[in-house]
């Protein structure tokens, strides 16, 4: 069970089925918050709620809700109006339907909540709720109340709870139009090859790994200031370049991913260069910074070790380098010598075919 304080009590409707859960929020938010000061004095800065027709402040205990009508005229409205609105999802997390999870647009989901079992009774029937969904592979549509307004959510599991997102309604999600490029560009195949290529470079990550950098800079700059200390310099900004075209900015982009991950990079493509003296508009590229990786610093010792070892490894391949020279010039020698003998042997042979030859052909006789 969270120990966190429920924002909502009610239950799950699910056919004939109720199930008694309480709504947590699955989120919480670290960023860091400011207050407003007076510049010269540090004194804080409220906002005090005043009644415009009396001129003066309120309590809590006096401000309630009103609607402000067209013609301004505010129509009061109270919590027990809300509470009694004639809806079925005032007070139940109604479903309406199960589909596949691909069916929800990313565009429409909201707030994240976890959906607590409501005591003992509801653990039967929260637990067959969610080894239902877990077996179908599909989320559950329903509809809730909450804050003054029916909404829609979608629940799923996670882990061994079910957590519900908010979804906005299909007409509060805004169409695209006007935000792509309203001219025809044609992309190449090439340019398609390389952006492959950046994207397989730079990999995957594990989001856990990921951190507010901005937030623990902040927390720096705040602890300094309270101890009276200078505030961490700023790191200088990544030298940025300018590249001739689209083709150039992705291989270089490639190249400073390669780099960080301590890659050989070839260089640059016959099609890169041209472009380089073609001389077309300009992209800004920003190299990517070298990725942090946690190594343990080498001791001492080992460090020796290591020098002695690699020195005994260029000797031994020194001394085998000369055992190769005398091996090879031992063979040249016994090649030549052996070409020598031969040849002695195959002279007095051919002087004796020579000799039987001219004995052998008939001299001319003169008429």
């Amino acid at each position: 069970m969270l120990h966190v304080r429920s924002i909502w009590n009610g239950a799950i409707s699910f056919g004939l089925v109720s199930i008694p859960i309480k709504l947590v929020n699955a989120t919480e938010s670290h960023a860091i918050s400011f207050r407003q000061i007076h510049t010269e004095d540090g004194g804080r800065i409220r906002y005090r709620k005043v009644c415009e027709l009396e001129d003066r402040e309120v309590s809590g205990a006096e401000i309630g809700k009103g609607y402000e009508d067209a013609d301004g005229t505010i129509i009061p409205i109270t919590d027990e109006d809300l509470a009694n609105l004639p809806i079925p999802t005032a007070r139940t997390i109604d479903i309406v339907a199960f589909v596949p999870a691909d069916r929800i647009d990313p565009l429409q989901m909201d707030a994240a909540y976890y959906l607590a079992a409501g005591g003992a009774p509801a653990a039967k029937p929260y637990t067959l709720l969610r080894e239902a969904l877990k077996r179908s592979n599909k989320v559950a549509i329903a509809k809730y109340a909450l804050r003054g307004r029916e909404r829609l959510g979608m629940l799923r599991v996670v882990g061994n709870a079910i957590a519900m997102h908010g979804l906005l309604w299909p007409d509060e999600v805004r169409a695209p139009e006007g935000v792509a490029p309203d001219v025809d560009v044609t992309v190449r195949d090439k340019e398609l090859d390389l952006a492959d290529a950046l994207m397989d470079t730079l990999g995957e990550v594990d989001l856990e790994d990921l951190h507010d950098e901005y937030r623990e800079a902040l927390e720096e700059a705040i602890a300094a200031k309270a101890a009276g200390e200078e505030l961490p310099e700023a790191p200088a900004p990544a030298p940025g370049g300018k590249v001739l075209d689209l083709m150039a900015a992705l291989e270089k982009s490639v190249r400073a991913a390669k780099e960080s991950r301590g890659e050989e990079v070839a260089g640059e493509t016959e099609e890169t260069a041209e472009a380089a003296e073609a001389g077309e508009a300009g992209a800004e590229v920003t190299p990517l910074p070298p990725r942090r990786t946690t190594r343990a610093a080498p001791k001492e010792t080992g460090g020796k070790k290591t020098t002695a070892a690699a020195k005994k490894t260029a000797a031994s391949a020194s001394k085998s380098k000369s055992a190769a020279k005398k091996t090879t010039a031992k063979q040249t020698t016994a090649k030549k010598t052996a070409a020598k003998q031969t040849t002695a042997k195959q002279t007095p042979a051919k002087k004796a075919t020579k000799a039987a030859a001219k004995k052998a052909t008939p001299r001319k006789r003169t008429a």
